[in-house]
């Protein structure tokens, strides 16, 4: 009975909209901008950056590779949502503290993880991933820093992008010291 009730009152949203179908999207903050936009590049570079993550994580073998990946996919829903605002402040935006908090992990990671020259990448499957991912994280940078040319972007939110490839590096990093296969040039 109770089951019955409640599926009256569970609001259904459906995946196309077949509102872009002309070229242009719908912002966060409500505006329509055309998809090649260069603030839906800079997101969507996002989503993909969150998408192979996702893939890293079922490969990755370390607890706290595992952990860290996910408590950067929900840093990266934020960092989307900042990025698909424009005129009103987005509620949850990157800050200082986000950028600190990687830039202490990746510290952590170095001093337990010394490097003494360039790696070679993907010395294991998880760590591949994660160096796809890395690139990622770079390539989402570019795209925000063309965004922050021409329109304004938080310099928490960028700094914030720098750090994460270098996080990503370390994880990968991570996966291979434990496998026994990190690999110097």
């Amino acid at each position: 009975m109770m089951k019955t009730i409640l599926k009256q009152y569970v609001y259904r949203m459906s995946i196309m909209t077949r509102t872009g179908d002309d070229g242009d999207t719908g912002l966060w903050s409500g505006e329509r901008v055309g998809k090649d936009d260069l603030r839906v590049e800079a997101y969507g570079t996002i989503d993909e950056l969150s998408s192979a993550l996702g893939v890293a994580r079922h490969i990755c073998m370390e607890d706290e590779v595992l952990y860290a990946i996910e408590e950067i996919q929900r840093v990266l829903f934020r960092v989307a949502g900042e990025l698909a605002s424009v005129g009103i402040p987005f509620d949850r935006p990157i800050t200082a503290g986000d950028e600190a908090k990687i830039a202490v992990k990746t510290s952590s990671l170095e001093e337990r993880i010394p490097l003494r020259g360039f790696v070679i990448p993907g010395m294991t499957a998880g760590s591949a991933a994660l160096d796809m991912a890395r690139t990622i994280a770079r390539r989402a940078e570019r795209r925000v820093v063309a965004l922050a040319r021409k329109e304004d972007v938080s310099i928490d939110l960028r700094k914030f992008l720098n750090r994460l490839s270098d996080y990503i590096f370390m994880l990968a990093r991570a996966e291979e010291v434990a496998a026994g296969k990190l690999t110097f040039v």
